[in-house]
């Protein structure tokens, strides 16, 4: 069985690596706090003390982590993936980070004789803990092929995008996507609740039409309950959003929704709510 390797181990990863070990792999697992990993390993896996480390036993490497500054850490510092990778070790960044450092460590892997993908992922902390995550990679097929049956593990819905960089590119469009759903579903209860609504109602006859979606599905009942626990971090979704308008950017393209959806998490975090969900955006609305 190939040996794998998780660094990474927070809301998302912890669901995603808990999957691959309960298919049989055994797994090496790294995070920064190692408490975040003790149920990983009381199940079973591994612990190693440095990406470095988990790099001497894996054969196949999933990292999932907050900002490109950690990815670049995680396979560029002085205890990095990269110090001590071994040949044919297929690396797979799972973190939503940028095209160009997708680009760059698909060279750097080249020059060490490995193979690299980018693979970001969408689900929330819903989708990781079902297994029904949504994987979007980039890179080259036969190494995609390779690494389907760990993605299967964690996914349900699994598409090689293109070469290098065309997961990251393919996980912006999702995030953009996600933030049009998201304004439209918290001033939505907004309106409701300032018509009189009752929300619950609302919710459901909304959701059963063409105003679906699936923020409206998993967050709207949260949001009725109070709920602004993490699924994905505030601070991380605006990390993505600036992500998604600096490459717009790069292409000549104007997103003035995503430019305001960035501006109304800049003030969520500025509120000091950087670290709950990305439900939390009604905050700026209603007490709700």
């Amino acid at each position: 069985m190939t040996k794998v390797g998780f660094i990474g181990t927070g809301v998302m990863g912890k669901a995603m690596a808990t999957h691959i070990l309960k298919a049989g792999y055994p797994l090496f697992v790294y995070n920064r706090t190692k408490e975040k990993a003790l149920e990983l390993i009381k199940a079973g896996a591994t612990w190693c003390n440095t990406p470095a480390e988990v790099a001497q036993h894996a054969e196949v490497i999933l990292t999932i982590v907050g900002y490109p500054s950690d990815v670049r850490e995680v396979y560029y510092g002085e205890a990095g993936i990269f110090s001590s990778v071994k040949p044919d070790t297929i690396l797979i960044d799972l973190t939503t980070s940028t095209p160009t450092l997708a680009k760059e460590i698909y060279q750097t892997a080249k020059e060490n004789s490995c193979f690299a993908l980018d693979a970001p992922v969408s689900g929330g902390d819903l989708g990781a803990k079902r297994g029904t995550l949504s994987t979007m990679a980039g890179g080259d097929k036969e190494v995609f092929q390779k690494a389907l049956p760990i993605f299967e593990t964690f996914s349900k819905t699994i598409k090689l995008q293109g070469t290098t960089g065309s997961g990251q590119h393919t996980k912006m469009a999702n995030q953009i996507m996600i933030a049009g759903t998201m304004t439209g579903l918290v001033e939505m209860l907004a309106y409701a609740d300032k018509s009189g609504l009752n929300l619950s109602d609302v919710l459901e006859t909304v959701g059963g039409g063409s105003a679906g979606n699936w923020s409206l599905e998993n967050y709207g009942p949260r949001i009725l309950k109070g709920d602004y626990s993490p699924g994905f971090f505030v601070k991380h979704f605006l990390k993505d959003l600036s992500i998604a308008l600096d490459e717009a950017e790069k292409m000549n393209l104007d997103l003035p929704c995503t430019k305001l959806a960035r501006k109304l998490y800049q003030d969520l975090c500025d509120e000091g709510y950087q670290n709950d969900g990305t439900q939390a955006l009604m905050r700026l609305y209603s007490t709700i």
